[in-house]
């Protein structure tokens, strides 16, 4: 089973198949392009912040930054949904990169 938070490793364990397909469904989807894993993610972690999902928002910032994403190519990917999804969404998703990335720093 992979880590996560505690929810997802509940649900993991509460329904092996469903999480195990939805894994497999997103490799699969990451495998069918031409984009780098870090494009991936950064369009994850934008789609994230529009719907103002915490958890999903420390996750795909925390897989862009193990592909190689700088904070500054995560900031300003949350930057350019400004215009988009407004600047309380954007601000509130900045506060919680900012988490992720001092917890992967240390």
């Amino acid at each position: 089973m992979k880590k996560g938070p505690k929810h997802y490793q509940q649900l993991a364990r509460q329904f092996p198949t469903v999480l195990e397909a939805v894994e497999n469904l997103g490799s699969a989807v990451r495998a069918a392009g031409p984009l780098d894993t870090k494009t991936a993610e950064l369009i994850g972690l934008a789609v994230a912040a529009s719907n103002q999902s915490t958890g999903a928002v420390h996750s795909h910032a925390r897989r862009a930054l193990a592909a190689g994403a700088t904070r500054e190519e995560i900031q300003h990917a949350l930057l350019l949904l400004i215009s988009t999804i407004g600047f309380p969404k954007v601000a509130a998703a900045l506060a919680w990169v900012e988490e992720t990335i001092k917890k992967y720093e240390e």
